[in-house]
C-alpha cells in the first residue's frame, strides 16, 4: 500500500492547498518584479519560472515567466500532468532536490501574503450557463409560478448567455454599485438611477485549455481535453436592472458591471478523486450531449456575508457543485456545437448553484424570495439584498481523507453608486 502523499512544507489539515491539489495561478512579488505563474502549497507560492529557468519541466516549451496561464494552456493534458507530476515530486517530504536546495527554495518560494495575485488568464471570452435546477425551479416559480417554473427548453439543453470578459476580476476587487434603468410595478415609465436589488450568485467556472477551430464542435467524449480546471466564481447581478431589461434577449447591463473569479485555478485532476456519476437526466438528452462516463464533483460551497457593522462573517449558503443538472462535458459539447471556436483562458460558468434546501439556495434573490421574507443575520440586521459595505466571500473545497482540495476564496466588498 503507497504512502499517502504529504509535502515537507508544512501544510494544516485544513489548508485549502496541500499537495494533492497544487492549483495555479498568476502572481507579483509585494517586493517587486514581472508576473509570473505560481503554485499554492500550503501557505506559499512556488514560482514556477524559477523551477523552469532551472530545468526542472525538461523540454517544455517555456511559459511560466509569462503574466498570464493562457500559453501553459494551450499544451494541452499531456503537459499539463507531467507539470502536476514533476511538482508533486519535487515537494514530495521524501525527494531531496528541492527540499535540501536552500538556495534555490530561497529562490522559488514567496508567502501568499507577500504576493498580490492576478487574473490567471487573459479571458479573451465568457460565458455564463443556467445549470441549477433548483436555482432555475425556484426563479421560475417567482415569475410564472410553480406549473410553469421550467422553460419548454431547459431540461433539452444547457442555457447560457455570452457575459462581458473584460469586467470579470480578481478577488478582492471592490464592486462598485451600478446605475441602470428600473421599473417598479407602480410606476407607468421606468426610473434611473443606483439598482436597489443588488446581488451575489455563488456560481464556479472552467477555464479553457487547447482550443477548437471554427466549425468543428467539440465532441462530448473530448470535453474534458479542453478543460484546464475551475475556479471559484460571483455573478454579481443587479437584479432591478434585470427584471425591466431581460425580455426579450437575456440578461445585459444588469450583469456586465463586475464578475469576480478566485485566483487560483483548481486542476481536474487534482479534483478527480471526487468525481461522481452524473446523476440521470429525464428526459434523455441528444446525442450529442450524452456521454456514457459523464460525471459531476462533490465540491462542498458557502458563501459568507460581513456588514460594514461587523467583522464576523455570516454563513448564508451552504451548497454543493453536484447539485448542477448540466455538467460541464455538456456545457462545453453545446456551446461548440454550432461550430464556436473556443480558445485557451475562456470561461465557462455553472450559473448560480442552488440546492433543495432553503439554506442551499445561491443567491439573494432566492435566499429572501425576491425581497418578500429578508435574511435575519445574528447581530440582529436583515438584508432583502445587499447593501452598501457588504463584504460577500464564496469558498469551496473538496474534502478528502485527511486533507482538503481547496479554491481559497473569492472576495469583493460593495461600494457606493457614483453620484
Amino acid at each position: 500500500m503507497s504512502k499517502p502523499l504529504r509535502s515537507f512544507i508544512e501544510v494544516a489539515p485544513d489548508s485549502h492547498f496541500p499537495i494533492q491539489n497544487l492549483p495555479y495561478g498568476v502572481f507579483r512579488p509585494a517586493s517587486g518584479g514581472a508576473a509570473r505563474v505560481g503554485v499554492a502549497i500550503g501557505g506559499q507560492v512556488l514560482d514556477l519560472a524559477v523551477l523552469e529557468e532551472q530545468g526542472h519541466f525538461g523540454e517544455q516549451e517555456r511559459v511560466f515567466s509569462d503574466d498570464s496561464m493562457n500559453r501553459f494552456l494551450s499544451l494541452g493534458q499531456l503537459a499539463w500532468r507531467e507539470t502536476r507530476a514533476t511538482l508533486q515530486h519535487l515537494l514530495n517530504a521524501e525527494s531531496a532536490e528541492l527540499r535540501d536546495n536552500s538556495e534555490l527554495r530561497q529562490r522559488a518560494f514567496h508567502r501568499q501574503a507577500d504576493v498580490q495575485m492576478l487574473l490567471p488568464a487573459r479571458i479573451g471570452d465568457y460565458t455564463d450557463f443556467y445549470s441549477s435546477y433548483h436555482h432555475s425551479h425556484n426563479v421560475g416559480t417567482m415569475l410564472r409560478g410553480a406549473e410553469n417554473a421550467l422553460m419548454p427548453n431547459w431540461k433539452w439543453l444547457p442555457v447560457g448567455y455570452h457575459g462581458r470578459a473584460s469586467s470579470v476580476v480578481i478577488s478582492g476587487t471592490d464592486v462598485r454599485r451600478p446605475h441602470g434603468q428600473t421599473k417598479p410595478p407602480d410606476a407607468e415609465v421606468p426610473l434611473f438611477g443606483p439598482s436597489r436589488s443588488l446581488d451575489y450568485e455563488l456560481e464556479m467556472a472552467f477555464l479553457i485549455g487547447p482550443g477548437n477551430k471554427l466549425g468543428e464542435p467539440v465532441p462530448i467524449d473530448r470535453a474534458p481535453e479542453h478543460i484546464f480546471g475551475m475556479v471559484l466564481m460571483n455573478d454579481w447581478s443587479a437584479r432591478d436592472v434585470q427584471a425591466w431589461e431581460y425580455q426579450p434577449l437575456g440578461p445585459f447591463l444588469a450583469k456586465n458591471f463586475c464578475t469576480s473569479i478566485s485566483p487560483w485555478v483548481v486542476t481536474m485532476d487534482a479534483l478527480e478523486p471526487f468525481r461522481e456519476p452524473l446523476p440521470p437526466q429525464e428526459p434523455e438528452p441528444l446525442p450529442y450531449l450524452r456521454a456514457p462516463n459523464d460525471s459531476t464533483y462533490d465540491i462542498q460551497l458557502e458563501a459568507h456575508l460581513t456588514t460594514s457593522k461587523g467583522d464576523t462573517p455570516h454563513v448564508i449558503t451552504r451548497t454543493n457543485f453536484r447539485h448542477l443538472y448540466w455538467s460541464i462535458a455538456q456545457q462545453l459539447a453545446h456551446h461548440t456545437i454550432s461550430g464556436c471556436n473556443l480558445q485557451p483562458g475562456d470561461l465557462l460558468a455553472s450559473g448560480t448553484i442552488s440546492g433543495p434546501t432553503e439554506d442551499s439556495r445561491g443567491c439573494m434573490l432566492e435566499l429572501t424570495w425576491r425581497g418578500a421574507n429578508p435574511l435575519t443575520l445574528p447581530g440582529g440586521e436583515t438584508r432583502k439584498w445587499l447593501e452598501d459595505g457588504d463584504r460577500l466571500t464564496l469558498t469551496g473545497w473538496a474534502q478528502g481523507d485527511g486533507y482538503r482540495v481547496g479554491f481559497g476564496e473569492v472576495a469583493g466588498r460593495v461600494l457606493p453608486a457614483l453620484s
